[in-house]
Parts: structure tokens; C-alpha cells; sequence
């Protein structure tokens, strides 16, 4: 029996994808990196955890809910990202400009996309037994742009299930303004608020397979639980604009250079 061919992913969201991008804040790209290539960012990954490969963040430094009280303590040295993925392996920066990848970006952002590295450019990592819970937030709650339109592609790198902390979205709400009395002191979307709650009631789980990718909004109110399952869990996260949305100087987002994408280079 001749083996079936690999499916070649499109090149563009459809129509219909671009519209639901525009009123949920996110879609989904199913198998858009290849099984080979998913596997050679998990060596990647797999080698920065194993010699703690600098600059690394651990579940101990945030605090959030389930992990470990300190450095120190059981547990501590629990690796929650990997920070600087674009320079960890050439692989990731020739994987923002494959025309399946660039020119979706593009279709959402407009002609000119660049890579931002002070924001995401990271190796995400939910471990067994010592991962936190992530409180429901909006990223674009700690970056400085002219305008709060970036989007983020989140690749995944396994399988991205409830029980071992998928993503969780509350579809539309980068569409919200939200009063400032609705976030706790840490820009947290407060869970005990009425109006609030009755929003995360809307929530949706974004169940994904090795290779699909998840782009949304900067603004999407997105959350994640603990990883109750013995396999850790793997996704590289990356964030884009456009280049008329400069970041504002003085900030963290200026303090790093960008990548501007190029087709071809």
C-alpha cells in the first residue's frame, strides 16, 4: 500500500476564518507545522529544561496559585517558560516567515508584520505536580504600543487538553472596555464580580493537537488551569504587529530590538 501523502496546510485563513477571527478574537490553524518540525522545537525545548538553558522563568518567581512558595523549596526549581525562544534555534525565526504562517499574520495585521522579542518569544511549559494556575487576563495588560492591536501565535507542541491546563478564551472580549475596577491590583480580571463571572461563564476550552496553531488577540481574555496529568506540556508562543504600531519609548516593548518579516530571508 503506497502511504498517504502529508496534507500540505493552506496558505491563507479563509474567509470565514478571518470573520470569526474578528468576532471571537481567535482562530485556530489545524497541522500548520509539520510533525518533523514539531518535534525538533520539543529537542529544543527539552534540552533548555533539562540544563536550565538562561534566561528561564520559574513557576516559584510568579506565585500564582500551585506553585511552588519559593526557589528553595520542593519543587522550586520547576521551569515555567523558556524565555528567548527566537534565539534559541534558527528554527523558530524561519518558522515566522513560511508563507502559511507570514501571510496569515498579514491578513490580520496588514503588509508589514514584525516580531516584537522583549514580549513572549517564549517556550511555554505546564510540568506536572509543580504548574500554577494562570488567572483570566488580556496580555496587552503589561505592553506599551501606540494601538493594543498585536496577535499572538501559539504553537502547539503536544497535546493541549482541559486536564493538562489548555488555553482557556472568552470569545469577543478583545472587543470589551474594561473598567479598571474590574481587574485586581495585578490586572487580573476578578473573579468575584458579578458582571465578571457571568462573562467567564462564556468561556471556551482550546483543545489542540501537535502542530495546530492558535492565533489571537492581544486583548482576548484568556486563562489556564494546573497540568493534572504525569506529561508535561509544551507550546512556543510568539507575538506580532503591524509596523505602523510602534511600541511607546521608554517602555519594556521598546527595549529589545524586533524582527521586521521578510519572505524569503
Amino acid at each position: 500500500m503506497v502511504p498517504a501523502s502529508p496534507v500540505t496546510p493552506s496558505l491563507l485563513f479563509s474567509q470565514l476564518e478571518v470573520e470569526g477571527f474578528l468576532r471571537d478574537g481567535y482562530v485556530i490553524a489545524r497541522g500548520l507545522v509539520s510533525e518533523a518540525d514539531v518535534k525538533k522545537m520539543r529537542h529544543v525545548t527539552e534540552i533548555g529544561l533539562r540544563d536550565h538553558v538562561e534566561p528561564v522563568e520559574y513557576e516559584a518567581e510568579l506565585r500564582y496559585p500551585g506553585a511552588p512558595p519559593s526557589t528553595d523549596a520542593e519543587g522550586g526549581r520547576t521551569i515555567r517558560r523558556l524565555k528567548q525562544a527566537q534565539s534559541r534555534s534558527f528554527l523558530f525565526t524561519e518558522f515566522m516567515i513560511r508563507p502559511e504562517i507570514l501571510n496569515r499574520l498579514q491578513q490580520l495585521l496588514g503588509p508589514k508584520v514584525l516580531c516584537p522579542l522583549a514580549h513572549h518569544n517564549c517556550i511555554m511549559t505546564k510540568q506536572p505536580k509543580y504548574s500554577s494556575e494562570t488567572g483570566w487576563h488580556q496580555d496587552i495588560r503589561y505592553w506599551s504600543f501606540q494601538r493594543p492591536e498585536l496577535i499572538n501565535a501559539w504553537i502547539a507542541l503536544g497535546t493541549e487538553r482541559p486536564e493538562n491546563g489548555c488555553l482557556q478564551v472568552i470569545p469577543g472580549s478583545h472587543k470589551l472596555t474594561l473598567d479598571r475596577n474590574r481587574l485586581d491590583d495585578e490586572l487580573f480580571f476578578r473573579k468575584d464580580l458579578p458582571e465578571n463571572a457571568a462573562l467567564i461563564e462564556t468561556k471556551k476550552f482550546v483543545s489542540l493537537e501537535p502542530g495546530d496553531v492558535l492565533f489571537f488577540h492581544c486583548r482576548t481574555l484568556h486563562a489556564a488551569s494546573r497540568n493534572s496529568t504525569t506529561e508535561t506540556k509544551y507550546s512556543a508562543v510568539f507575538t506580532f504587529r503591524s509596523a505602523d504600531n510602534l511600541p511607546l519609548l521608554g517602555t519594556r516593548s521598546a527595549t529589545l530590538p524586533e524582527l521586521l518579516l521578510t519572505p524569503g530571508v
